[in-house]
């Protein structure tokens, strides 16, 4: 049986989040053995400490949700979320640039972010917005980002109308090299969408419902 624990994230970002959210979402994830939970920056440290002598990885949010924000001002959010202890970077690029076409600026972010990640050896996940993106563009980015040496390919911030789907996952998987590895994230609340989303190659899925899917896989009640 797929045992859906090892493939989530599991997520709380929203704005008002609080210490006692992040207190339950470790817990949980000790419990479920989830597995990184992703949190927002200001909580990496505490949910490092929650996290102590487990496998459960920490991972933060970078330019989040808009990926707007200056190349230099991500490495510096980067770099404070190493020193607190995060093991992964789930960063949003421009998605402006890409709506503009400006492939040069993208080129140039990711080159200046990949060594600063890479030296400190932890793992990257690149988010596209794939909601709002055009296929050709979708394909655009996993022949960038494919080349750059990122670890997983994100579909989505969850903050956008549209979130992952069984035909993004498709075709990033189509297009990017094979080392690249998929996160699904955006609007996953139920083991069966979850399992669509593996099917079609996605190896990790960001969700702020895990505890519900689990249960639903192994069939505890009704949720």
């Amino acid at each position: 049986m797929l045992n859906l624990a090892q493939y989530i994230d599991h997520t709380v970002l929203k704005p008002t989040t609080l210490v006692a959210d992040i207190e339950k979402l470790c817990a949980e994830a000790r419990q479920y053995a989830f597995a990184a939970v992703c949190v927002p920056p200001n909580f990496v440290k505490k949910a490092k400490s929650l996290l102590e002598g487990s496998d459960v990885k920490v991972a933060t949010v970078i330019g989040f949700p808009f990926g707007y924000s200056a190349v230099e001002a991500k490495i510096a959010e980067i770099v404070l979320a190493m020193v607190d202890g995060a093991d992964e970077l789930d960063v949003v690029i421009n998605i402006s640039a890409i709506k503009n076409g400006d492939w040069v600026y993208l080129a140039n972010e990711i080159n200046h972010i990949m060594p600063v990640v890479k030296s400190k050896n932890k793992i990257i996940k690149i988010i596209i917005e794939s909601g709002v993106l055009t296929d050709d563009e979708i394909i655009k980015c996993c022949e960038l980002y494919g080349v750059a040496g990122i670890d997983y390919l994100k579909t989505s911030t969850g903050y956008a109308e549209k979130g992952a789907s069984v035909e993004v996952v498709k075709l990033f998987r189509l297009h990017l090299p094979e080392q690249v590895q998929i996160k699904a994230s955006g609007g996953i609340r139920d083991h069966i969408f979850a399992k669509q989303l593996i099917e079609a190659g996605a190896t990790r899925l960001g969700c702020s419902a895990g505890v519900e899917i689990v249960k639903g896989e192994r069939g505890e009640g009704h949720y």
